[in-house]
């Protein structure tokens, strides 16, 4: 019969000879931000040749409506009215109609910002990464000024500490307004039961192709886009001995007040946009850098959630698990989960399980005892799937104990990455400041103060634990100021010119291991020395 997108409707009023077909939702397909319902129905050829379906979302997209069929006859037209109910019975249901469009917009503008913040994060972490390695060799070779690397070191930190700032705040604010928008769907839905609702009807117009039967059967498949729809990835990360379970869902949200049966759900990763414009290149300006004003900010380290311990839980039999199926296209991923799901307007987080990995990890601990006495459980895990997992929150388990949560960016396939599994108490750190002294030279009248830490990690688990320890020496900005003599024991496996030293430590289990680290700092005279930590 072909495929038909809708025309505007010559008489709208018109509605003789038109018979209302039943057609339920078969299938959906969720995006990041919409929806793509697909609804099928049949009817006999001879009852009439204009077929009305009914009762659809007001706010579905009207030029994304597509008919197809299968029968003796083709399709000569479409027509899509929307059904406004300008003055509905409740006047309180027309306010909350109103406000919820309204936050509806605020939530779509909040998720489009906080995408824009996470990719500013993500650039400028790996620009203060790339030039972190490049300064270090500039300042050792003497072809750059130590004030003007920390200049910029400066404001790459600023910069870097506001955009994530902005990010935590703009994902509260997502969560709070798609919880506030689920509240406004369960009051609208109370009042709509007493109130007419706007809808929209489609009607479909066919010819009987010559000798065709009165009673012959078509079957009409109507599929049309509808925005307050979304899904977005949710993880579990469970660690088993040296083994780290991944388990992806899919977690679905949707406001499009028409609830979706049990049917064929498909989650795609492709972004449908509005509108697609060719891109065209504006002018490349080039002028005069112009100052920028100092930002000042105050900042502090979050508490860490510690970690209950963990051993291995005793062997069961698990549940077979059966994961959806992936088309893979050019650009983007289809997932279809191994059974029909139902999803209720006004859900909210609604999960289904795509995914499920075993794979092994390496182990080990990083413990930066300058900041905190805690020793964090890092596992190195490649993406051994031929899944681009995306951008998701995942909740963090040892064995069956729930320990917090962490966020995981995208990992594409073969692509190795860190995954923080908590803080482990069974790893204990402790750094003392063991020696200090502060005396001023007789001749030169320079001042020079002395430092000397220990730090001592011992593991009180079951098992020999690899342990990285980091710590610094400081770095002067000033002639003035002179770093020497700096003692470690034992030799740092690395460090660099910006005064980071690394130590891997194989610490077997109810054993500890020592670093300690001295230096000396001399202060030209009438020179104030400032960053000094007491």
């Amino acid at each position: 019969m072909g495929k038909w997108c809708p025309r505007r409707p010559t008489n709208p009023g018109q509605e003789t000879n038109v018979v209302v077909m039943e057609a339920p939702i078969v299938a959906v397909t969720v995006y990041p931000q919409h929806a793509r319902i697909t609804r099928r129905g049949g009817a006999t050829l001879g009852t009439g040749t204009r077929f009305a379906i009914e009762g659809l979302p007001a706010r579905l997209a009207t030029d994304s409506v597509r008919v197809t069929g299968s029968g003796p006859a083709m399709i000569t037209g479409v027509d899509v009215v929307i059904r406004r109910h300008e003055n509905p019975a409740d006047p309180a249901l027309r306010a909350l109609v109103d406000r919820r469009r309204a936050e509806q917009a605020v939530l779509d503008e909040a998720v489009d910002t906080e995408t824009a913040e996470t990719t500013k994060v993500d650039l400028l972490t790996s620009l203060a990464r790339r030039s972190g390695g490049g300064f270090a060799k500039a300042l050792a070779a003497g072809t750059a000024e130590p004030a003007r690397v920390a200049e910029v070191t400066d404001a790459l930190s600023v910069q870097l500490a506001v955009a994530l700032k902005n990010r935590r705040e703009l994902m509260n604010e997502r969560v709070r307004l798609a919880e506030n928008l689920a509240a406004l769907d369960r009051e609208i839905q109370a009042h709509q039961g007493q109130s007419e609702k706007d809808s929209t009807t489609v009607t479909v117009d066919v010819e009987a192709l010559p000798g065709a039967a009165a009673e012959a059967e078509l079957e009409l498949e109507l599929s049309y886009v509808v925005p307050e729809a979304r899904w977005e990835s949710g993880y579990d990360v469970r660690l088993r001995d040296d083994q780290v379970q991944v388990t992806w869902h899919g977690l679905v949200t949707q406001h499009t007040g028409e609830d979706w049966p049990e049917c064929e759900l498909a989650l795609s990763t492709a972004r449908p946009a509005t509108t697609v414009d060719i891109p065209e290149l504006e002018p490349w300006y080039l002028d005069r850098v112009q100052p920028a004003p100092v930002r000042m900010m105050a900042g502090s380290l979050g508490s860490v959630p510690a970690a209950a311990s963990f051993e291995s839980a005793q062997p069961m039999r698990n549940l077979a698990f059966k994961p959806a199926e992936m088309d893979q296209g050019a650009a983007a991923a289809t997932y279809r989960p191994g059974r029909a799901i139902a999803v209720p307007s006004g859900a909210q987080g609604h999960r289904t399980t795509l995914a499920q990995f075993d794979w092994t990890a390496t182990l080990g601990y990083v413990t930066a005892p300058v900041l905190a006495e805690d020793a964090h459980l890092r596992a190195t895990v490649v993406n051994a799937s031929d899944h681009m997992l995306r951008p998701g929150n995942a909740a963090v388990f040892h064995g069956a104990e729930f320990v917090g949560t962490t966020r995981l960016k995208a990992w594409a396939p073969g692509e190795e990455v860190e995954l923080a599994l908590g803080v482990d108490d069974r790893i204990r750190v402790e750094r003392e400041l063991v020696r200090r002294t502060a005396g001023k030279a007789t001749l030169s009248g320079t001042k020079r103060r002395e430092a000397e830490y220990r730090t001592t990690v011992t593991n009180h688990s079951p098992r020999e634990a690899s342990v990285t320890v980091l710590d610094q020496v400081p770095v002067s900005r000033d002639d003035a100021v002179v770093v020497r003599e700096v003692r470690t024991t034992p030799e740092p496996t690395h460090s660099d010119e910006l005064g980071e030293l690394t130590w891997q430590l194989a610490i077997p289990a109810g054993k500890a291991a020592t670093v300690t680290l001295a230096f000396r700092v001399d202060v030209a005279k009438g020179v104030e020395l400032a960053g000094w930590r007491e």
